[in-house]
């Protein structure tokens, strides 16, 4: 496997996730980064989107599932990222970070984040 990699940072989206009801009703934004892990030497070679995989595509994606269905925590949020990314042919690995910078704590605080990595079953 390539060490190859499509990467977008920052996807932003209003979200209703987490677990206190003013969080639900009243909605928040969400940070999303998305790093793929795949092998990119057709595209190269190519030159052509179709042996690829389609960032802007991607980016519609993750934004949908932040502002879909609600779900308690950040942990499953990255998750369902993960696993809508994944069932993209060409993708092989992913990483994703779910930001929650206006979370419910109580103390002074840059940002709340989860990270998860996620891999494809060999065949």
């Amino acid at each position: 496997m390539s060490g190859d990699r499509i990467t977008l940072t920052g996807l932003r989206g209003r979200g209703h996730h987490g677990v206190y009801p003013d969080e639900r009703r009243e909605g928040q934004e969400f940070v999303v980064d998305v790093s793929m892990g795949l092998d990119l030497r057709a595209a190269a070679e190519s030159d052509d989107v179709a042996d690829t995989v389609h960032y802007g595509e991607v980016a519609d994606d993750v934004v949908a599932e932040i502002e879909g269905q609600p779900v308690d925590l950040i942990e499953t949020l990255a998750a369902r990222i993960a696993a809508r990314v994944l069932a993209r042919t060409l993708v092989r690995t992913v990483v994703v970070t779910v930001h929650k910078p206006s979370a419910p704590i109580a103390v002074p605080f840059g940002d709340v984040a989860v990270t998860i990595e996620r891999a494809k079953e060999p065949m």
